[in-house]
């Protein structure tokens, strides 16, 4: 489930039970997500878009579905760190910029939303089209192309950061006072179109070793895709008769386009955008009343109706998908809907996995643990018993 702001509908804040400029307040963060844990949710997301100059698509309200006077807020990595040591089953999967954001800082900071979350952390790619994202690091918007390509490089240079340390690197030797093997260290040693990057990583190798990492289909090159650099597709369609064709032409599409050796295929997953019947009032009543206020412009389907009726569509989706991602069209009054009626149905079905404490991200997708990329490798980057160099970027 997508957790940010108010619901996904940009008139949400005004049906919300919270004030809206609580809507980004760290006690109403926490609130939401151990809802959302209670509930059986296996994972939240937490969009990342900027706030009050990214687009008003109402009067002094954001895309966000919050006033533009309550988005001062930390940003999604933060906050997911933030609920991380509060939760124990959910996965968290903050977006994070792969193309105004220095990737050296990209991978760290995941890494250690892994090491708070005890493993339970995810990568939502985003690759920003934002002018002002652009100018408030002083570059020029970057095209289709250039997002692409940065994207990837990002995502490549991410996964070849959290390999840098071994898993048994840092082996505290109290006689000799030695606290790392500067054998098991290793440069990233990456050279890209737009920067390079050295390393080592400043963070010892994620508990996941690899976080998993998802993207919205289409954003990367199938090439890319086909090499493994992503564990999920999240994949959209314009309503919900064309989702389940969507993504069988997906899972048709990576068959096709499938590398030898690069291991298994992604596992997709349905975006889908939900407005239930709720607390006496039908679904499509509801949605009216909020479009009175700003329009629901989405990419994704949408389900409007009954509780019953969206389990049963979830249950024929999840036959040809590995997960949904829902949107809320209202989260608190929405939330309340999926919690009570919908999860536990789908359970009863034995269609919905049940959420396990302390499980990884990893094995909630059903993936190994993989070995570093460099275990093998004989070279060591640092030749003192110091703590490593940042790794350094430029370009980007």
């Amino acid at each position: 489930m997508e957790l940010d702001g108010d619901g996904g509908h940009p008139a949400a804040w005004r049906k919300s039970t919270p004030a809206p400029a609580s809507a980004f307040d760290p006690a109403r963060l926490r609130g939401v997500v151990l809802a959302a844990e209670s509930a059986g949710f296996h994972a939240a997301t937490f969009g990342d878009a900027a706030g009050p100059d990214n687009g008003a698509s109402e009067s002094g309200a954001s895309e966000h579905g919050a006033p533009e006077n309550s988005l001062g807020r930390l940003n999604a990595l933060q906050r997911a760190a933030f609920v991380a040591p509060l939760t124990r089953s959910i996965a968290l999967v903050p977006e994070v910029d792969t193309v105004y954001t220095e990737p050296f800082h990209v991978s760290t900071q995941l890494a250690s939303l892994d090491y708070v979350s005890r493993g339970r952390a995810g990568w939502l790619v985003r690759a920003s089209a934002s002018g002002a994202e652009a100018a408030a690091v002083g570059r020029e918007p970057a095209d289709a192309p250039r997002r692409t390509r940065e994207a990837a490089a990002s995502i490549e240079v991410g996964r070849r950061f959290w390999d840098t340390w071994e898993d048994d690197a840092v082996i505290r030797e109290v006689p000799t006072g030695r606290y790392l093997d500067v054998e098991r260290l290793h440069y990233a040693d990456f050279e890209g179109q737009d920067y390079s990057v050295k390393g080592p990583s400043i963070i010892p190798r994620p508990p996941q070793g690899q976080l998993p990492v998802l993207a919205p289909a289409g954003l990367l090159a199938a090439e890319a895709v086909a090499a493994g650099a992503v564990d999920a597709l999240l994949v959209s369609a314009p309503t919900p008769e064309l989702l389940a064709a969507e993504l069988r032409d997906t899972a048709a599409a990576l068959a096709w386009d499938a590398t030898p050796g690069a291991g298994r295929q992604p596992a997709l997953i349905a975006e889908l955008d939900v407005v239930l019947d709720a607390r006496g009032e039908p679904a499509a009543a509801r949605l009216a009343q909020l479009d009175r206020h700003a329009v629901w412009e989405s990419p994704r389907a949408r389900f409007v109706g009954s509780a019953a009726d969206l389990t049963e569509m979830l249950a024929e989706l999840l036959t040809v998908a590995a997960g949904i991602r829902l949107h809320p069209a209202v989260l608190d009054v929405d939330l309340e809907e999926l919690a009570q009626l919908v999860l536990p149905a789908l359970r009863r079905r034995g269609v919905l996995a049940a959420t396990a404490p302390d499980a990884s991200f990893r094995q909630q997708l059903g993936l190994s643990r993989p070995v570093s990329r460099y275990a093998s490798a004989g070279a060591a980057v640092v030749h003192s018993a110091g703590v490593p160099s940042a790794g350094a970027t430029a370009g980007n």
